[in-house]
């Protein structure tokens, strides 16, 4: 593993498996590069230093956390109707 310097660029790439990845895909529309395939999502975050990636890692993570939550509260409404 190469030791990065505080102020070098940094590169992130999270993929994940969710059953609804287009759904929870959506939560990023804003917030980062991202990509779906069947099943999964893909994201890409770019930055010109860590500190910036740290934060823009928690966004992210923020939203896909929300989403997924939203997905879960939302998941039997339309059994109610």
């Amino acid at each position: 593993m190469t030791i990065l310097k505080r102020n070098e660029p940094i590169k992130l790439e999270l993929s994940l498996e969710h059953l609804n990845a287009s759904l929870i895909a959506a939560a990023l529309v804003t917030e980062a590069e991202h990509h779906t395939e069947e099943g999964s999502v893909t994201v890409s975050l770019q930055s010109p230093n860590f500190s910036d990636l740290r934060a823009r890692w928690n966004t992210v993570m923020r939203a896909l956390i929300a989403s997924e939550q939203s997905l879960e509260v939302t998941k039997g409404w339309h059994d109610v109707r």
